[in-house]
């Protein structure tokens, strides 16, 4: 009966220790992020851009952006745009800008894409494994180096 009480103040003091304890969805995310910084890649919280009532509803859920730097363009202007993936397939956003034909070959689970003076880049939901992550990266590898020439 004494074992029983101790254990029971033991649990009672040990339960709010399981808060820290990162959930599986956590470990998973922390992997994928790991990978991507391994391969080179930055990732940020970034919202996802708008277009409409097709990204409304991902709108508010965890989208994140997994970047590759880009060297400065030393006085060469760098084209700059966003481009979603809805139904239909890709489309521009903004200004009406060409394709990419590099988003052709990303992974179903990317959002939309975009590049900038320093990056170029994609937002998803972390909805893959680190083989997904590797096939982010060297589409985003091929990108860079058509946007770099």
């Amino acid at each position: 009966m004494i074992y029983l009480v101790i254990a029971l103040i033991v649990g009672l003091a040990l339960a709010p220790l399981s808060h820290f304890v990162p959930s599986r969805r956590q470990r998973h995310q922390a992997s994928l992020r790991e990978s991507a910084a391994l391969k080179g890649l930055f990732v940020e919280f970034r919202r996802l851009p708008q277009s409409g009532a097709g990204t409304a509803a991902v709108a508010g859920s965890n989208v994140i952006y997994y970047g590759l730097r880009l060297k400065p363009s030393r006085g060469k202007v760098r084209r700059q745009g966003v481009w979603l993936r809805d139904e239909q397939g890709w489309r521009s956003v903004g200004p009406r800008l060409p394709v990419p034909q590099v988003l052709q070959d990303m992974p179903a689970a990317v959002l939309a894409a975009s590049v900038d003076d320093a990056s170029c880049g994609v937002y998803w939901q972390e909805a893959g494994d680190p083989s997904t992550v590797a096939q982010i990266r060297e589409n985003l590898g091929d990108w860079s180096e058509q946007l770099q020439a």
